[in-house]
């Protein structure tokens, strides 16, 4: 299974699964007037929009490069992932300012176990859709899935807060509901703009890392014939980077002997080194 069928089945299950989610905590929500479970709600809502841009993003990132596009479509990856950090942005608003009205409102909650119920049932099924897509995520290093992934994960967790929130009314403790319901939303919010800044880095060609960049000179090393290297330049195309930078080997070399090193080791970052998509390299006499 290749990297782009891969994110088309996650993103096909993320939109089945936060679907029905959706429907089950809408309905129980909007019943019981409980905040928690409506900002769940507006989450899962949220996560079907992710899984949707996430099916998109994947379409246009696979494509492959043509005349327009030399590099490829890989970008698309990080366009339309800042889109949904921004829906989430939206997001947040919106829950912050129900949950901070309901505290004021509280005699309206209406306590209910089905509360419980839903909750159980998101926490089982957004950790399924965690593992699978976290080891999708490991596997291709694809931002998308990337941002499905801790989307699952972070509703695990949220929604455990909302099942805790549950029982403490069945208590008669109601304001703790509200301050779940803003509490989930800024966690929306630090997520949303987690993902908006690896984004916006990537769209404004930010340069490859040190780590990786260590690594390309570590392999470079290996070849005696290299004296000196510099003019190290990188591109991020997707979740990949182009690389180019100049090396200079002995001046009496033959112009066959040197362009030899330089293709082969052209070949070997390219094989060896996950995040470097093509690598060019120019020569020069020492």
């Amino acid at each position: 299974m290749n990297k782009f069928r891969a994110v088309k089945i996650a993103s096909i299950l993320g939109i089945i699964g936060n679907l029905f989610l959706l429907v089950i905590k809408g309905i129980i929500g909007f019943l019981t007037n409980s905040q928690s479970m409506m900002a769940d709600a507006i989450n899962s809502a949220g996560d079907i929009f992710s899984s949707i841009m996430t099916f998109i993003g994947n379409r246009v990132a696979s494509q492959a490069a043509d005349n327009d596009h030399n590099l490829g479509h890989g970008k698309a990856e990080y366009i339309y992932s800042m889109l949904i950090s921004i829906v989430m942005f939206l997001m947040t608003y919106k829950i912050v300012k129900d949950s901070v009205l309901a505290i004021f409102n509280s005699g309206n909650y209406i306590y209910s176990n089905f509360l419980i119920i839903v909750c159980i049932i998101t926490i089982l099924i957004k950790f399924c859709l965690f593992v699978y897509t976290n080891y999708l995520y490991k596997k291709y290093n694809n931002i998308l899935i990337k941002t499905n992934s801790i989307d699952h994960r972070n509703d695990c967790l949220l929604t455990f807060l909302n099942l805790v929130a549950c029982i403490l009314t069945y208590y008669n403790i109601k304001y703790v509901d509200s301050i779940v319901g803003i509490f989930i939303a800024l966690w929306i919010f630090y997520s949303s703009l987690k993902i908006f800044i690896e984004s916006y880095d990537v769209l404004m060609d930010k340069a490859i890392s040190d780590d990786v960049k260590d690594k390309v000179l570590e392999l470079v090393s290996k070849y005696s014939e290299v004296c000196k290297v510099t003019h190290f330049n990188s591109t991020p195309v997707g979740y990949q980077y182009q690389i180019s930078f100049t090396i200079f080997v002995d001046g009496n070399m033959s112009t066959f002997e040197s362009h030899n090193i330089a293709n082969s080791l052209e070949k070997d970052i390219d094989k060896n080194i996950d995040e470097v998509y093509l690598t060019v390299i120019h020569v020069n006499p020492m």
